[in-house]
C-alpha cells in the first residue's frame, strides 16, 4: 500500500515506480524510514529499497547512477561506504530539492532490516508480502553495558582535545557523544526507540536535559559541557546500571581534565 506523501515526494515515488517496473532486473520496491514509522513530513527523505534479481545484482549495482539519473533532476549522488552500506546510493534531486536514498538489495539477501519495510510494488506482490511478513526483524538494541564500554573512552578523547586546545575537534567529539550515547539513553529512559537525536525535541524533557551539554567554542564552555555530559550519562546510567562498570570512572577522567592527574 502506498502511503499518503507530500506532493514532491509523491511525484518522485511515481517516477521511481515507473522506472522500477520497466527494469526487468528489479523485482520489488520497498519503503523504509519515515514511511514505516508514520512520521513522514515535507522535510523527510525518501528511503527506498530496490529488490534485485540475484543474477542481475552486479550489473544493477554498476548501473545505479544511471538509474538515479534517469529519473530526471539528479544534482548529486554518492554511495554509502561512509555508513558501512555500499549498496546505498544517496541522491539529491531538484529544484525543488529532495533527498532520496536508494538501497539495492538482492532478493536472496533479505536480512538486516531493523523495521519491517512497506511493500510499494512487486512483480509477484502476494509472494513478496509473504516473504516480508516472515522476516526476522532485528531492531538495534543497546543495553547499559554497551554504553558503559564506550562512554569513558569517548569522553577521554574529548578531554584530550580540550586539553590540547583543539576546540573544534572537542565540539565534534561532544556532539558525537550526545548523538551516540546521551540521545539513545534518553530515548530508552522514556520507553522510546533509541534513534539518537532524531526528533529528540518531541521526547518530554529530553531537550532541556541536553542543553547543558551543548558548548560554544571556548575552553570554559567546553569544560562545562563536558562535565554536564558526564553528569547526564551517570544519571541515565543509574536507571539501567551496567553489570561491569568501568573501574576508576568518572573520578580518573575528571582528574585528567581538571589537571589533577
Amino acid at each position: 500500500m502506498i502511503p499518503q506523501l507530500p506532493a514532491l515526494h509523491a511525484a518522485m515515488l511515481t517516477r521511481v515506480m515507473a522506472s522500477v517496473q520497466a527494469d526487468l532486473r528489479l523485482e520489488a520496491l520497498l519503503g523504509t524510514g519515515s514511511m514505516v514509522t508514520g512520521e513522514f513530513d515535507e522535510e523527510s527523505d525518501l528511503d527506498l529499497v530496490l529488490l534485485v534479481r540475484p543474477d542481475a545484482f552486479a550489473g544493477t549495482m554498476a548501473d545505479r547512477r544511471t538509474f538515479a539519473g534517469g529519473l530526471g533532476g539528479l544534482l548529486a549522488c554518492f554511495s554509502g561506504e561512509h555508513v558501512g552500506e555500499p549498496r546505498l546510493l544517496i541522491c539529491l534531486y531538484g529544484p525543488p530539492l529532495l533527498h532520496v536514498d536508494f538501497k539495492f538489495v538482492s532478493t536472496d539477501d533479505l536480512s538486516g532490516f531493523v523495521e519491517r519495510p512497506l511493500l510499494l510494488w512487486a512483480r509477484e506482490p502476494e509472494t513478496m508480502q509473504c516473504r516480508l511478513d516472515a522476516l526476522q526483524i532485528k531492531p538495534a538494541r543497546r543495553d547499559g553495558q554497551w554504553f558503559e564500554d564506550r562512554a569513558w573512552v569517548w569522553m577521554h578523547y574529548s578531554a584530550t582535545k580540550i586539553r590540547r586546545g583543539e576546540y573544534f575537534e572537542a565540539l565534534a567529539a561532544l556532539d558525537f557523544f550526545r548523538e551516540a550515547v546521551l540521545g539513545p539513553m534518553l530515548r530508552r529512559h522514556a520507553g522510546e526507540r533509541p534513534r539518537g537525536l532524531r526528533r529528540i525535541e518531541t521526547s518530554p524533557g529530553a531537550a532541556e536535559r541536553l542543553l547543558s551539554t551543548v558548548s560554544t567554542c571556548d575552553s570554559a564552555s567546553l569544560v562545562a559541557a563536558w562535565h554536564a555530559s558526564i553528569a547526564l550519562y551517570l544519571d541515565l546510567r543509574a536507571a539501567d546500571p551496567p553489570p561491569y562498570p568501568t573501574a576508576h570512572m568518572p573520578a580518573a577522567l575528571r582528574d585528567f581534565l581538571d589537571g589533577t592527574a
